[in-house]
């Protein structure tokens, strides 16, 4: 005999197998029993979540000749032949391959004659919402009053695609995602019914990567079992199936978050897609991760909203000291997005090693999230000066005079200078100075944060030996640039790049528009000599 899926082979046959949907299946049972039965009804949710197995069910409880507590009796004739997709009572329709205007009208054709046996006949139409304009038209007016023997029964995973006229004519049912709980209780039954030995750890890792999903959770079990048949199913051997990644990576990748170690994140990444591990998954259950390290920041019973044994949740503590609240929400923000893109990204491991870096070096964004990142890192820097430091600081705010003030004494040795290594760089020529002129913006753009700001606006013209004349056409700017800090900064960025000593000074041009002047000292000007020559 050919293997059955368990999904397939544990699908329920009644009300009290259905797991997770209780008060939809209390309220189908009460009108049974109640004969206070619908013409239509609507049942959408996510997948997996028990639609057509309710739809089923349902259909053979208003069918069966002894139902037991509005739930079918499983044993008479009407309930054996539905079972078993013999019966005419009960008429599945895809409305994914079937939702044109013909269809609907057989539908319509079909209704005016009554059942041959049993009470009801009952139309399920799966994927309702791929039903063309046309179809839900010609649907309306026969599911607005049909027969009294006729009830449809409508599945959908995107009900916001269902016209609202069809929307007002059904009892609508929401199903809920199940719980990891209900699922993984649902898992140990069958495991034990099937004698497959697995760990209550690795399906619980199973009943949550099934994202609420029963259908997924049973299809997930299938695949580990038959990959690792005849053997224990151990969580780690669950990991290597579903191509996830273990805790402890994710503590490691996480500490390197927020110890700035970009490097150390990329090559984790590395070894996780060498390893065959998925990326998008990777990334959902680092958002989980990282979820519950927010917990555990922010409430103070973290022990009992998180299912993890007390040695991780002690793990989970030490590390969420490691960062702040608004830092982990951003984190968190930065992934989910990541986690969107993912799913239609062609090239996974460049936007998740982007995200990594966008976590490790805030200052490559410039939104509001990564600011107060880099606010609290500096705060953070400033609480570890040491203790003297802070002395002098608070003793100049009471306002000590300077003299009264003395600098920590810290032992130096004395260093002696070898004259030998000394390099002394050449003197820049002509040459060299209208070089450093047309590559200045790229200069300019090393410098520090205000002085970058401060330099974007000048040009640089040359002012004699070995000089360069920066010149400002604003005021603000000047008295920035004009700062022998500044002037020793842009010295030394030339000599390292360009291997020449270079010296700067500032000039403020009032006019505004575009210097064209050779700025020359005084200095300069005693060593020009023009020889005249008069000739006859």
């Amino acid at each position: 005999m050919s293997y059955t899926a368990l999904y397939r082979k544990w699908r329920p046959v009644s009300f009290e197998d259905v797991k997770g949907q209780d008060p939809i299946v209390q309220t189908l049972k009460n009108q049974i029993t109640s004969g206070r039965i619908g013409h239509a009804y609507l049942f959408c949710g996510t997948r997996g979540t028990g639609k057509t197995s309710i739809a089923k069910i349902f259909a053979k409880a208003v069918n069966c000749e002894s139902p037991v507590d509005g739930s079918p009796c499983g044993e008479c004739s009407m309930c054996r032949q539905i079972a078993s997709s013999a019966s005419l009572n009960v008429v599945e329709i895809d409305a994914a391959s079937n939702n044109g205007v013909e269809n609907i009208r057989d539908i319509r054709d079909q209704v005016q004659y009554p059942p041959t046996e049993g009470r009801y006949r009952v139309y399920i139409i799966d994927e309702v919402h791929m039903l063309s304009i046309g179809a839900f038209n010609a649907l309306l007016k026969t599911l607005e009053e049909p027969p009294s023997y006729v009830i449809f029964i409508l599945a959908t995973t995107e009900v916001h695609k269902i016209p609202i006229t069809i929307l007002s004519r059904c009892q609508r049912y929401d199903f809920k995602r199940i719980t990891i709980d209900t699922i993984s209780a649902r898992l140990h039954e069958l495991t034990q019914a099937e004698q497959i030995d697995v760990e209550e750890r690795a399906l619980r890792y199973v009943a949550k990567a099934a994202d609420g999903s029963m259908r997924d959770a049973l299809s997930l079990l299938d695949q580990c079992t038959a990959f690792h048949f005849g053997e224990k199913l151990t969580y780690d051997n669950v990991l290597e199936v579903l191509g996830a990644v273990d805790n402890s990576v994710f503590s490691s990748l996480f500490r390197a978050v927020t110890a700035g170690d970009t490097k150390g994140c990329i090559y984790t990444i590395e070894e996780m897609i060498i390893q065959g591990r998925d990326l998008t998954q990777m990334v959902n259950d680092f958002v989980w991760y990282m979820r519950n390290l927010l917990v555990v920041k922010t409430t103070d019973d973290a022990e009992d909203m998180l299912d993890m044994s007390s040695e991780n949740i002690a793990i989970l503590k030490e590390e969420a000291e490691l960062t702040d609240s608004d830092t982990l929400m951003r984190f968190i923000r930065i992934f989910s997005e990541l986690s969107g893109q993912l799913r239609y990204a062609s090239q996974k491991r460049v936007l998740a090693e982007i995200a990594f870096i966008k976590l490790t070096k805030p200052s490559m964004e410039q939104n509001l999230d990564s600011v107060l990142q880099r606010l609290n890192m500096i705060e953070k820097r400033m609480e570890e000066i040491p203790a003297e430091f802070s002395g002098l600081a608070a003793m100049a705010a009471q306002g000590g005079e300077a003299g009264q003030i003395k600098a920590p004494e810290t032992a130096r040795p004395d260093v002696k200078e070898d004259p030998a290594k000394t390099v002394t760089l050449p003197k820049a020529q002509y040459e060299d100075l209208m070089l450093v002129r047309g590559e200045w913006q790229k200069i300019s753009r090393q410098m520090g944060g205000a002085v970058r700001a401060a330099l974007r606006d000048t040009q640089v013209e040359p002012a004699g030996d070995s000089c360069l004349c920066i010149v400002c056409n604003d005021p603000g700017n000047f008295s920035i640039v004009n700062r022998e800090a500044v002037m020793q900064e842009l010295k030394e960025a030339v000599e390292k790049n360009y291997g020449k000593s270079i010296d700067f000074k500032a000039n403020l041009n009032d006019t505004g528009a575009k210097s064209t002047t050779l700025y020359v000292s005084d200095d300069d000007l005693k060593v020009i000599h023009d020889d005249i020559i008069v000739e006859d």
